[in-house]
């Protein structure tokens, strides 16, 4: 017993010493597995790093000219999310600076707004953004909503305090419910802390996957697909093979996984709320599933060396939306929803997030962990399977 448990262990060893080999005498897959892994995350964090957009440049076209359409302008410009660049005289004016990207929105402030404020009548402020970035309607729309409440308010205080309420008694009654607006595990809005969790999960998961599928790409081009395979372990069981070629990409993984879903997002002051202990755990079976997937796909699909990078490629933006970092999986069609957790980057996705994100421990990310380790097992025997077919029908 104990000699054959040596044997498969010197098997597994030999399998793991040849495949180390195939890695760092082949460019293009250093170039992926320690090139790629570490400059695509920086280039993202370096790119995202001022967070939210601020002082978006807009104009105002003010045809009331009364004062409060000049407090109105006044706290449109104070707010953090927009500035006024412009006041110009006309819409057309307005317009052309639109077009000429001067301006990203537009206030019109119409001629009877002051006069049907002294009325006490619904005013109307219009508000023109461009559209081409959604960031120019968010802080459009953020910034303007927040100047319109609060000019609500200061309005209904100015029409309670001319029927003779004054004070705390008309506080009360323009605001009888105050509520405080907490952001949840992303105070500032930030669009990095949102978008680069789940970015830097599908570097890890995507890289991985080309350089498996580079390598046996490689394999089956040149008719050595077999040869990745030590000539006395050929007519021997898959299981050490897989094993011992798996085991190669975990240790080079786990550290390049640990830079870019740890250690960078540190620099970046990106949200790291969950234990590391927790964060090793899970980060385990997701390299194990992804290493699994991409040998599996690698066998039985990868046929020149080029493909495994065209099917990235082809996959990178269905899995980011699948992910449900994008769209809640909850909205998704059902049959879109089971496709995804073909991947191993949805259930990957969502754990990171959690525990990065929320803080979540592994025992409240149970079912995207369990579903790791169900993909790693299955990914395994499909690995040994497709492996046998290569031994069977290319032999």
């Amino acid at each position: 017993m104990i000699k054959k448990l040596t044997r498969n262990l010197q098997d597994i060893w030999d399998v793991f010493s040849a495949e180390v080999r195939r890695v760092f005498s082949d460019r293009l897959v250093m170039l992926v597995f320690f090139v790629a892994t570490v400059i695509y995350p920086l280039i993202f964090c370096c790119i995202y790093l001022n967070e939210v957009v601020v002082d978006l440049p807009v104009a105002v076209v003010d045809e009331s000219r009364c004062e409060a359409s000049k407090r109105m302008i006044h706290k449109i410009d104070a707010t953090p999310e927009i500035s006024v660049q412009y006041k110009a005289l006309s819409m057309a004016e307005a317009e052309q600076l639109m077009r000429d990207h001067k301006v990203r929105a537009i206030f019109y402030i119409p001629r009877d707004y002051g006069i049907r404020i002294a009325h006490m009548q619904t005013a109307r402020v219009g508000v023109f953004c461009d559209m081409s970035s959604f960031f120019f309607y968010k802080n459009a729309l953020l910034g303007g909503s927040n100047v319109l409440i609060d000019e609500m308010h200061t309005i209904e205080l100015q029409r309670y305090g001319m029927a003779g309420m004054t004070g705390r008694q008309a506080d009360d009654m323009v605001q009888p419910v105050v509520y405080d607006d907490v952001k949840l595990y992303n105070p500032s809005g930030g669009f990095s802390s949102f978008f680069l969790p789940a970015l830097l999960v599908l570097v890890v998961h995507q890289t991985l996957f080309i350089g498996i599928g580079v390598m046996a790409g490689d394999a089956n081009e040149n008719r050595k697909a077999l040869k990745m395979i030590p000539p006395r372990l050929r007519s021997h069981s898959t299981y050490r093979v897989t094993l011992g070629r798996a085991l190669c990409f975990i240790l080079i993984y786990i550290p390049i996984t640990l830079l870019d879903l740890w250690l960078i997002p540190r620099w970046f002051h990106l949200p790291q709320l969950g234990a590391i202990y927790d964060l090793l755990l899970f980060l385990l079976p997701f390299v194990l599933a992804v290493t699994f997937f991409g040998m599996t796909f690698g066998n039985l699909f990868v046929r020149e060396k080029t493909s495994g990078i065209l099917c990235c490629v082809f996959f990178s933006v269905m899995l980011f939306f699948l992910s449900g970092a994008v769209w809640p999986q909850s909205a998704m069609p059902a049959f879109w929803r089971a496709f995804s957790y073909i991947f191993p980057s949805t259930p990957g996705v969502e754990g990171y997030i959690k525990i990065s994100s929320m803080g979540a421990s592994l025992a409240e990310i149970r079912h995207d962990y369990l579903t790791l380790w169900v993909q790693a097992g299955l990914y395994f025997i499909t690995a040994c399977l497709s492996l046998r077919f290569i031994k069977r029908f290319k032999g």
